[in-house]
């Protein structure tokens, strides 16, 4: 059974969304607020929380600053963003702060829970675009392990969010080739390289994709002024360099 917290001050449709959800195999927990939600992913079950709903629009604490709280100690931990439908700003923000994905408000209960399977999918590194899942990369000194989600650089561990991991992963399948923008957002969400200029680009991915070049670079040891490691190809994408043997 999948377990997910909901950080929404919505009382009702926190309920309604429980009785849904239960009817597929979903324990939904709830928190009103962003404090409480922190509190609730601080305790020792912690661990058992596999998705987070995190309302944009919470009193005090935003969902921007849960986001960016939950980032410094679970970056593995998917998150969804609840968005104001038609709101580019709030899902780009949310994006760049590292959440997974986003679903606009108000938003239908199937669709929010196909999106919950969809990242976890993602973040398990199941279906990964253009292999299989179990797939180990190594381009020089930096070694990904897709079915492990993890990232290393010689002997050190790379703690990476979700997507930056996702980001990484598209590149290091193609080191020494430029992957364009287009294939970076399909990667990000799920979709192959073909799928990059139909249902597998989502313009708002696209558009956050340079903070998270930005956030690896720097996780990568990378000069950003003159990086080495991942090089941009302007107007077309990115590349990881492929040391010369």
């Amino acid at each position: 059974m999948m377990r997910a917290l909901l950080i929404d001050d919505d009382e009702e449709l926190a309920r309604l969304l429980r009785e849904y959800l239960a009817t597929h195999q979903v324990e939904l927990e709830h928190a009103a607020t962003g404090p409480k939600g922190l509190e609730r992913l601080a305790r020792p079950a912690a661990a058992t929380v596999d998705v987070v709903l995190l309302d944009v629009m919470l009193p005090g604490m935003d969902g921007f600053a849960v986001c960016r709280t939950i980032r410094e100690t679970r970056p593995e931990l998917p998150i969804l963003m609840l968005t104001a439908r038609g709101d580019d700003n709030d899902r780009i923000i949310g994006l760049e702060l590292g959440a997974d994905d986003y679903v606009p408000k108000p938003y239908n209960a199937r669709e929010l829970l196909a999106r919950m399977k969809a990242v976890l999918r993602r973040t398990r590194g199941a279906g990964a675009p253009g292999g299989a899942g179990g797939d180990v990369f190594e381009v020089g000194d930096l070694r990904v392990d897709v079915p492990a989600h993890a990232a290393a650089l010689g002997d050190k561990a790379v703690p990476l969010t979700s997507f930056e991991f996702r980001v990484l992963v598209a590149l290091a399948r193609r080191a020494g080739e430029t992957v364009t923008r287009e294939e970076l957002a399909a990667a990000v969400k799920g979709g192959s390289s073909e799928a990059a200029a139909t249902t597998g680009y989502d313009p708002s991915v696209d558009r956050s994709l340079d903070v998270h070049i930005s956030h690896l670079r720097q996780k990568l040891g990378d000069d950003p002024r003159d990086p080495r490691r991942i090089r941009t190809v302007r107007g077309v994408g990115y590349v990881l360099v492929q040391p010369a043997r």
